[in-house]
């Protein structure tokens, strides 16, 4: 087994304990009416995209998301979240010291205690248990987005989404369900989601690329006939996160593609069958997924 492999199968556990961190950690969380940003790089940015449209559905306050490259400097905000594995990632950093010198507070989640974000914000989430050997993200970027799930409370009229404890029930059968083999055996797969689950999508993709080589797109599901159905046929994937939007099923079937959705299931769970399918096409086609070509753990820029 992969390490990689091996890190996926312990989410449920780590969700069950970001649910516990949550409930205890106190100062520094987005209190209910402010204006933030989420922010990270890459599959922290996915994260990001996932809470921020989590947040505004529990009539929280308005909650943008940016990759930490593209913050806009010129709008202002009551608190910033970052989102950092490796508590190493330049723009992460240059970010929260720009902020810093506006007085805007921030909390950064991190999987590292012994790196520079310690000193970088004001409060900082320690997911160390979640931390990954792996090059690949998967257990800390769901711990951190299962952290914040928490800290939120109720999040009503969100279809498919769960209690943290719950969600980490439905991973436990994610982590051991075969998965199904026309998933498996196909040539293409096109990830979809609609508002929070769009964070998802864009993720799963990710995933494939980085661990597989794989041909993947990733677009919100009602964006789905807007021109990406065009590239699904015999042998090509739809995966939706969440609720499938009312006919699109029918659509997928009539051009001869193959609809992958897990209706009854939360969708972060779910999450979980599309890293295990990034691993096995990974290891099918003889790469190593916890060391994928072209990617370092973290990308810290030469100043």
């Amino acid at each position: 087994m992969s390490r990689t492999a091996a890190e996926i199968a312990t989410q449920p556990t780590c969700w069950r304990r970001a649910a516990e961190a949550a409930a205890s950690f106190g100062e520094g969380l987005p209190q209910p009416g402010e204006r933030i940003a989420v922010t990270g790089c890459g599959t922290s940015w996915f994260m990001a995209i996932a809470y921020a449209a989590l947040r505004e559905a529990a009539g929280q306050g308005e909650t943008d998301a940016y990759p930490s490259s593209e913050f806009p400097s010129s709008r202002a905000y009551d608190r910033v979240v970052a989102i950092t594995r490796s508590g190493t990632t330049t723009e992460v950093l240059d970010l929260l010291g720009a902020l810093r010198g506006r007085g805007v507070p921030t909390l950064a989640l991190t999987a590292d205690p012994k790196t520079p974000v310690m000193d970088a914000a004001d409060a900082v989430a320690v997911l160390d248990w979640a931390d990954e050997e792996s090059v690949v993200q998967t257990r800390f970027a769901t711990t951190a987005l299962a952290f914040l799930r928490a800290a939120l409370g109720d999040v009503p009229g969100v279809p498919g989404l769960k209690p943290v404890a719950e969600a980490a029930a439905d991973a436990e059968a994610a982590v051991a369900d075969p998965l199904p083999e026309a998933v498996l055996g196909a040539e293409q797969w096109t990830f979809l989601g609609r508002g929070w689950t769009y964070g998802l999508a864009l993720e799963a993709g990710l995933k494939m690329r980085e661990a597989a080589g794989a041909w993947t797109e990733a677009y919100p599901a009602m964006e789905y006939r807007h021109g990406p159905i065009a590239i699904t046929g015999p042998g090509r994937v739809a995966w939706v996160f969440g609720a499938v939007p009312e006919g699109l099923a029918a659509d997928v079937e009539r051009v001869g593609g193959t609809l992958h959705a897990r209706e009854s299931d939360d969708p972060m769970a779910d999450l979980i069958r599309a890293q295990r399918l990034a691993v096995a096409l990974a290891e099918a086609e003889g790469h190593d997924p916890d060391r994928p070509r072209n990617l370092t753990r973290s990308v810290i820029l030469s100043s």
